[in-house]
């Protein structure tokens, strides 16, 4: 049976562009709409109902601020502690850095070509819409009014480092952002507050 998806609601395919604020969005028949933060109580309960492979991609996510399709071209011969990769969206360099305890996990994940072996050929990588798809299902049972997807990871690292340095030219660095584009950054690293304010509860009517 064939899945439908509702008009106006985010797709995992097409390429990303620069929203308006410089937020993250994705097209889908003429409409756009930005990937938005989790909070952190929303991470972990997102994260509690996700496949156990797309969970540890997304872990990955949260810790080194790659994209999905990043983390999900890891190659065996890559895991060490720390090393290099080459983004596929802009060609440049990043280096990642590892704690040991996500490491293991992921060589124990590992196949012999792909880190995250696709489910039907290992020949293949898992793909960034089994993870998208994954993460929407864990979304709509908690009912989360955001529109949630992959790159919500990254707008999570994004707050934690803002929050933990207080320096946006470390936040676009890590992000790898190019260095002419500051919004783009400032928007990655105060998705909380947007989020907050966009869906903050309303106050209750004072009875007459």
């Amino acid at each position: 049976m064939k899945c439908r998806r509702k008009p106006g609601r985010a797709g995992p395919g097409g390429p990303a562009k620069p929203g308006k604020l410089g937020g993250i969005l994705y097209d889908e028949g003429g409409i756009t709409i930005k990937t938005e933060y989790l909070l952190e109580r929303e991470v972990e309960a997102v994260l509690r109902l996700l496949m156990p492979e797309n969970r540890l991609a997304v872990r990955v996510s949260l810790h080194t601020g790659l994209r999905i399709s990043d983390v999900l071209s890891l190659k065996p011969e890559q895991l060490k502690p720390q090393f290099w990769i080459t983004e596929m969206k802009t060609g440049k360099k990043k280096r990642v850095n590892l704690p040991g305890p996500l490491l293991e996990d992921l060589k124990r994940n590992a196949g012999k070509y792909w880190v995250f072996p696709g489910r039907i050929d290992p020949k293949k990588h898992r793909t960034r819409q089994a993870v998208w798809h994954d993460i929407k299902r864990a979304a709509a049972a908690f009912r989360l009014p955001q529109n949630v997807g992959t790159h919500s990871a990254r707008k999570v690292y994004a707050v934690r480092l803002m929050d933990e340095y207080g320096d946006l030219d470390r936040v676009r660095r890590a992000l790898n952002h190019a260095k002419k584009y500051p919004s783009t950054t400032l928007i990655y690293a105060l998705a909380d507050a947007e989020l907050k304010k966009k869906y903050k509860p309303r106050g209750r009517r004072k009875k007459v």
